[in-house]
């Protein structure tokens, strides 16, 4: 978890569920290592809900690493790929002249393979802005927030474990450069886009109280549909709030100063090979210089979440920002409860490639290479959960091509975010809104198990434990909505009970009142 430390929200819960429904890991690592969970646009209809919660990060990648030694027939090797191996296409699919043929190591060592799925995020030729000092990287290494930290001080020690850890860290952090330039020549269309991530900072700097208090849902849900079958589940790890602040007109002021000065980070798309973009950044993740530049005279959220149980670190969502480090802890000054706080790391901008989407198939698959897959970032999507539901596809036709996974729009929001990018491309990172989704009505997160754990199991995706566990859920809502069919009572009993009946005084099922606005199954 590179960036934010939390998994869902708008658009993207229902992301989450939809890899969970087709055996995906994210969902069942979110319920174990959650620290906050809610409900976001409770109060809303069941179609723009959102389940999110926070993570702590070494607890995510604790259950995510178990999760994957678990997987039946899955070999990690723990190396970087610094480049894929092609070969003549000599048969499938004849429209491509080249054929993946596996891939190479930093190491040296190639290892041979008929696919490929490439998921390089923001490290594809990425480069790193810390204001004007910039570095060739996906990423800062998440050690240097961790070594910086009061609390985890003590556990970054010179140890030859704690020194293995680091190089492993500064190593996953690197840019991508050669493969970057394997794609520009194969001829893919490359282009440039932006992201950002705020300042860590120390939280027992921070004067939490100035600050709006926000408790998680007192009846939390979990992301995996493995997890609903009893009553009554609690999340496994201690639950925490988060703390909200606003920045102020000094905020705004001094962001604005800096960046009419020409301080700060500067950004371009005159990388050899790039042919369109322009470091475009997230529209609905923007930088705190954007913000103030597109909503003048206002002051915006800053939600305070902290990245784990055990860590001093926290993450001040809402500033993240590409400013000068000395006019970054200026800027923190001027925000209530962050007059005193320590900035651990800088926030610090990327800019990177990604390959135009209107260069894949439906199953992911790139039309110049044949068994070269793409997902995530490199795609031109933004977020742990679009990637996520990318990756699953791209995996699973990777591994059986001959059998496709194709999710259509109207099967679920991975349907509408793929047919979005493969046929309308992206200049922009995209981000996955119920907006978008035209059959958003039936497309629920609450019903993803439904609409295509069915698809799972006819492509052999589904492991038997969920295989049982869907079941035994189908069994019951197709007995709950016999029941809500078959109860029906005439208009008189249900206005006693306030309820309006129907107008000709006739039978009402309870089928029938629940479609009735403002009437709960409660009442």
């Amino acid at each position: 978890m590179s960036c934010n430390p939390s998994i869902g929200g708008l658009a993207k819960g229902t992301l989450v569920r939809e890899v969970d429904a087709l055996d995906g890991l994210m969902g069942k690592a979110a319920d174990a290592a959650g620290i906050q969970f809610r409900m976001l646009n409770a109060s809303k209809g069941p179609a723009v809900r959102g389940p999110r919660a926070q993570m702590d990060r070494k607890l995510y990648k604790q259950h995510m690493q178990q999760l994957l030694a678990a997987v039946p027939g899955l070999e990690i090797v723990d190396g970087a790929v610094t480049n894929v191996l092609l070969e003549a296409n000599h048969g499938g699919n004849a429209t491509t002249s080249k054929a993946i043929a596996g891939v190479m190591l930093a190491s040296g060592e190639h290892i041979t393979c008929k696919s490929v799925v490439i998921t390089t995020g923001t490290f594809l030729r990425g480069v790193v802005h810390v204001g004007s000092k910039t570095k060739a990287a996906g990423r800062l290494p998440s050690s240097d927030t961790e070594n910086r930290s009061d609390r985890t001080a003590e556990a970054s020690t010179s140890s030859s474990s704690a020194c293995l850890t680091d190089k492993a860290d500064a190593i996953a952090a690197a840019a991508a450069g050669t493969l970057a330039q394997t794609l520009s020549d194969a001829g893919f269309s490359l282009g440039r886009l932006k992201t950002g991530t705020p300042p860590r900072l120390a939280a027992d700097t921070i004067d939490f109280s100035q600050l709006e208090h926000q408790p998680g849902d007192q009846n939390p849900l979990p992301f995996s549909f493995m997890h609903m079958g009893g009553p009554g589940w609690r999340p496994a790890s201690r639950q925490v709030s988060c703390f909200g602040t606003r920045t102020t007109a000094a905020t705004e002021a001094w962001v604005n100063e800096c960046v009419a000065s020409g301080r700060g980070a500067k950004f371009g798309a005159d990388m050899l090979g790039v042919t369109q973009g322009g470091c475009i950044e997230p529209r609905y993740c923007p930088s705190l210089e954007t913000k103030f530049r597109r909503f003048p005279n206002r002051t915006h959220h800053v939600w305070l979440e902290p990245e784990g149980l055990d860590s001093n670190v926290i993450y001040p969502n809402g500033i993240s920002n590409s400013m000068e480090e000395e006019d970054q802890l200026q800027m923190l000054k001027t925000i209530p409860g962050l007059e005193e706080a320590v900035m651990l790391v800088p926030a610090y901008a990327v800019e990177y490639d990604y390959v135009d989407p209107r260069e894949l198939q439906a199953t992911l698959e790139t039309k110049r290479i044949q068994g070269l897959y793409l997902a995530g970032q490199i795609n031109g999507t933004t977020g742990y959960e679009e990637a996520a539901a990318q990756g699953l596809v791209a995996g699973a036709n990777a591994a059986i091509p001959e059998e496709p996974l194709i999710i259509s729009r109207s099967e679920g929001y991975t349907g509408v975010l793929l047919d979005d990018l493969i046929n309308r491309g992206t200049a922009e990172p995209y981000r996955m809104l119920s907006a978008r989704a035209e059959f958003r009505l039936s497309l629920r997160p609450d019903n993803a198990d439904c609409r295509l754990t069915p698809l799972g199991l006819q492509l052999g995706l589904v492991d038997p434990h969920r295989a049982a566990t869907f079941a035994a859920r189908s069994t019951e809502i197709a007995h709950i909505h016999q029941t809500l069919q078959q109860v029906a009572l005439p208009t008189h009993i249900w206005r006693r009970h306030g309820l309006p009946g129907r107008p000709d005084g006739g039978k009402a099922s309870l089928a029938d009142m629940l479609h009735k606005p403002d009437t709960t199954l409660e009442q």
